[in-house]
């Protein structure tokens, strides 16, 4: 027995001490010693010192072999030329491959200086990413701090350390969910549109009710505050009614300032306009596009549907303005489910009043030769002078 246990430590005498070695002994000449390496492979070694790997075939043949033809250890251990605590531990953990996991990590060279590469971690982690030094620096850095150790070493422990901190910080996000009517979103895009033969950019305006999901699409020239305010009046005239709480980006048209958090300052003419339909304005923060995120996603899709130019769709209109594009909720070809569409319908809120002045009127006194421009967001605005 001694000897056997020397010859196994003479087969690999550049193991670590604290690699686990099992020694199964038996006085058959097909015995195996079975050892556990420190390269997460386990291993059967034989009588006269020929190792073979424990691989994930021979765990499968063990298993089928017990499980579904019922043999047992000892069969399996004489037919298959391996320890019987080898099958019964294969037969016991019920997995598929025997791995070696390392509980503590030594650290003979850089244990004295973990403190301090940690510390020139957590300074480098917070440089922008151009100035940021690589694990090769880093470790040129150590040595001047008196480090003997190998490169390898620090380049595992800087891996390591970032995993750690990546997973502290780790964002998570909520997903978001409405009630029947509670908001919508609304967001502008510039898409490519042919009329006439004369290829123009045009300013879509998406409203996207977050229940239902419910899309509706105008097309102007401009995105000018009158343009806003015609798209919402258009929308709310389809709907046939508004939701509680509209959600938008910080466009210039309606936020005149950000301040911390949420808080806004919205434009005076856009307040009314919300103020007139009964809708709570909320502000998205900036650069933070999954707060509204149903209707960034209606962007790419509608613009794949409507506006993906081919043979056999060309814009026939010979005007941009008042354009509008309206998307039914049709069950199997937009994905809109017609269940939350009625059960929107039903919880929505009817607009009592009468729709809201789109373009500001202003009384200005002129002599007989002085000189009025108009914007050319009241072109088509009918003017009376006296």
């Amino acid at each position: 027995m001694i000897q056997r246990k020397q010859a196994g430590h003479d087969l690999h005498p550049d193991r670590e001490p604290n690699v686990r070695i099992i020694l199964l002994c038996g006085r058959r000449p097909h015995t195996w010693l079975h050892l556990r390496c420190s390269e997460d492979d386990a291993l059967c070694v034989g009588r006269h010192g020929k190792p073979r790997m424990v691989t994930v075939e021979t765990i499968g043949r063990v298993q089928h072999a017990f499980l579904v033809k019922g043999k047992g250890i000892k069969q399996i251990a004489r037919e298959l030329r391996l320890s019987r605590n080898t099958v019964r531990t294969i037969v016991r953990c019920e997995e598929t491959e025997h791995r070696y996991v390392r509980r503590t990590q030594p650290l003979p060279q850089l244990g004295a200086f973990a403190e301090t590469l940690e510390r020139m971690l957590a300074a480098n982690i917070g440089k922008p990413g151009r100035e940021r030094l690589t694990f090769q620096r880093i470790y040129e850095e150590l040595r001047l701090e008196g480090y003997t150790g190998g490169y390898d070493s620090v380049r595992r422990y800087s891996r390591a350390w970032a995993r750690r901190h990546e997973a502290e910080k780790a964002e998570a996000y909520v997903p978001l969910s409405f009630a029947p009517s509670e908001a919508y979103q609304f967001d502008w895009s510039h898409e490519c549109v042919v009329i006439d033969g004369v290829t123009t950019m045009a300013k879509v305006a998406h409203m996207r009710l977050c229940h239902s999901r419910m899309p509706f699409l105008r097309a102007d020239p401009r995105e000018a505050q009158e343009m806003v305010f015609d798209a919402h009046e258009k929308a709310f005239a389809f709907f046939k009614g508004a939701c509680q709480r509209g959600i938008y980006d910080n466009m210039k048209t309606a936020v005149d300032a950000v301040f911390v958090g949420k808080e806004r300052q919205f434009n005076r003419r856009f307040a009314q306009l919300l103020s007139h339909h009964l809708v709570e304005p909320t502000a998205c923060t900036p650069a933070a596009g999954w707060e509204k995120g149903q209707v960034e996603n209606q962007v790419g899709t509608m613009r794949e549907r409507f506006f993906t130019h081919t043979s056999s769709s060309r814009a026939t209109t010979s005007s941009m303005h008042g354009c509008s594009i309206a998307a039914l909720p049709t069950p199997g070809r937009n994905r809109i489910p017609s269940r939350r569409s009625a059960l929107s319908l039903r919880c929505w809120r009817p607009s009592v009043r009468l729709s809201f002045r789109t373009v500001a009127a202003s009384t200005a006194s002129m002599r007989r030769r002085s000189r009025y421009r108009r914007p050319a967001s009241c072109a088509s605005t009918p003017t009376s002078t006296r």
